[in-house]
């Protein structure tokens, strides 16, 4: 029975570290699975609207119904849907990548209504679609399409606190195709550099932009100084020289866990041209844009948007482009993953008739009608 005893303690010893230390590379390896797959994260939100337009169209011409000239509302009377999106994302350690696409109105209005590659065939509506690559704390570069830097408001309805957009953001970049670098240069601040094909675009034709931001961060205080410089072929007819330069303010202030406070504020200039009796046309603008958000109960928000818009005109027209004044009031009542949106939205114009209507700002009926009124309820759920 001694002998016995001490055998097995011989064969305890000699096998027991090995045992162990097998059990410990399986929690190991158990372990580094388990971070692997609670890296990867798959999400969404599908969104649908009504909406309905009080002001008539003084014209009373069928099918032209007045409307906002902006991004994702475009139904003036009736229901819509707005899209389906999925968005799946992974890290480790210093690489990841985000794919991100989505289905309906919403989601073909922000690709521009869909894009061919340069043999014809028709492309989904990728909203991002790029990786990353972090060699620092302070350094990260990120390859491929992504969401605009610019602006205060995103494609994505459930980042925003009103449904319907604004101008400058209907009218700015939506998304970028390049390289970006962001520095995180000391806390609180950073900036990031960037190139860049045309604006809104997987392919370039006929040159690059290039993008700079400077952001700096304290207590409740946030602050993105944005600049945009390059050639696009959207922008300028029949000059390949021609460019574009645009420079953008977005701020937040978070007085207290209720109240928040923020402004946008941008200018797009356009290089215009006369070339074999053609005018350019001229995509520049001037506007800014204030911003409130008030809690009032746990599952309700009253949030406010005021916006002044001018577009610009090409050199050669003497008359003043057209200005408008957008006044938003949007509830927002929370019911678990779901969001429902009560909206009251005016929009009053310059006097169109004496103004440039060759640009961005058109209700859809004559040019009397300066003014348009509607109400939307929308729903947005997240998951």
């Amino acid at each position: 029975m001694k002998t016995y005893q001490l055998s097995l303690f011989a064969l305890l010893l000699f096998f027991g570290p090995q045992l162990i230390a097998q059990d410990v590379d399986v929690l190991i390896i158990e372990e580094e699975e388990e971070e692997e797959e609670a890296s990867f994260q798959l999400s969404g939100y599908v969104d649908a609207y009504f909406q309905n337009v009080f002001t008539d169209n003084t014209d009373d011409e069928p099918g032209s119904d007045l409307g906002f000239p902006t991004s994702f509302t475009p139904e003036t009377n009736g229901f819509s849907v707005g899209n389906v999106n999925l968005l799946a994302e992974k890290s480790l350690g210093k690489v990841g990548f985000v794919g991100q696409i989505g289905f309906g109105p919403r989601a073909n209005d922000a690709n521009l209504g869909g894009d061919q590659d340069r043999a014809g065939y028709y492309i989904p509506n990728l909203q991002q679609l790029f990786v990353t690559y972090s060699p620092s704390d302070a350094l990260t570069f990120t390859f491929g399409q992504f969401g605009t830097f610019v602006g205060y408001e995103v494609i994505d309805a459930p980042a925003n606190m009103n449904y319907s957009t604004s101008y400058m953001f209907s009218y700015g970049p939506f998304f970028h195709t390049g390289l970006k670098a962001d520095f995180a240069i000391t806390e609180g601040f950073g900036a990031m550099l960037g190139v860049f094909n045309n604006t809104d675009s997987r392919f370039n034709d006929p040159g690059y932009y290039y993008g700079a931001q400077l952001s700096a961060e304290a207590g409740g205080l946030a602050a993105y100084l944005n600049f945009l410089y390059g050639t696009d072929e959207k922008d300028i007819i029949n000059d390949e020289d021609a460019t574009t330069f645009q420079i953008d303010l977005t701020a937040t202030f978070e007085a207290s866990e209720s109240l928040m406070f923020g402004i946008n504020a941008t200018n797009k200039s356009t290089q215009n041209f006369v070339n074999e009796g053609t005018v350019g046309d001229s995509d520049g603008f001037t506007g800014v844009a204030l911003y409130s958000t008030i809690g009032i109960t746990d599952g309700f928000d009253l949030s406010l948007r005021g916006e002044y818009f001018q577009e610009a005109v090409p050199e050669s027209i003497s008359l003043d482009g057209r200005s408008v004044t957008a006044l938003t009031a949007t509830g927002n009542i929370t019911v678990g993953d779901l969001r429902i949106i009560p909206e009251f939205r005016l929009d009053s114009g310059s006097d169109f008739a004496t103004t440039y209507s060759g640009g961005i700002i058109d209700f859809g009926g004559t040019d009397e009608d300066d003014s348009v009124a509607s109400f939307i309820l929308a729903a947005i759920y997240s998951f």
